[in-house]
């Protein structure tokens, strides 16, 4: 297997791709801008890899692993590396998309970079699925928040014995008329939401649990 003999650094965006080059000589070459699309970017990097084994790095951001696992999949090394952690030179203050790939491809070739760990696309689709599962709870207390202060604003509150958002409290707010035709709209309109919530809540919870569920062995014990 031939050596590493060029380093890419891509400057990755929703929509384009900056693309440069490190050679073993020393120069770094902008290569140009590119659409952030999986053509696009097949085509370019069978381009840079006809003249040389290729190492490819880009910043961790909210593009994600899809480039990373193309280019897995196209044999290429590439290493995802964490913003935070690139060198900053005193006074580098002019950012734009090409020099920005032109600092990545340099500081990979000298080594200067640090890698995250990369979820394959499983374990990606399971964080995602605890994300979704975060904004629900996040979700649920505003709709609880605003059912609550509009109950409170009116002078509608739950029996002292009567745990917060407990069955019986559910039960108790399903009983429970507003003294106007307009209120009572808007109560109904916000308990639905709270109960739409928790059973959004409960869905993606099952999702978890499946998705983390070892799977069944087809050996009997």
């Amino acid at each position: 297997m031939k050596k590493i003999t060029r380093w890419v650094g891509l400057d990755v965006h929703a929509e384009t791709i900056a693309v440069a080059v490190a050679e073993k000589d020393g120069t770094v070459l902008s290569v140009g801008i590119i659409p952030n699309r999986r053509e696009a970017v097949g085509r370019a990097i069978k381009k840079l890899e006809s003249g040389g084994k290729l190492h490819v790095c880009y910043e961790a951001g909210p593009c994600g692993y899809g480039l990373y696992w193309q280019l897995a999949e196209m044999g290429i090394e590439c290493d995802v590396v964490a913003p935070t952690l690139i060198p900053v030179k005193a006074g580098d203050r002019v950012k734009t998309d090409r020099r920005d790939a032109e600092k990545l491809a340099r500081l990979l070739r000298s080594g200067d970079l640090t890698a995250v760990w990369v979820p394959d696309a499983e374990q990606q689709a399971l964080r995602d699925l605890v994300r979704a599962r975060h904004a629900a709870k996040r979700d649920q207390l505003r709709h609880r928040n605003r059912l609550g202060k509009f109950l409170l604003q009116l002078d509608v509150r739950r029996p002292e014995k009567i745990v917060a958002w407990g069955t019986r409290h559910m039960t108790w707010l399903e009983g429970q008329k507003m003294p106007h035709a307009s209120h009572q709209e808007v109560f109904i309109d916000y308990l639905n939401e709270v109960k739409r919530a928790k059973e959004r809540i409960e869905r993606l919870e099952k999702s978890i649990d499946a998705g983390i569920a070892p799977p069944r062995s087809i050996f009997k014990s």
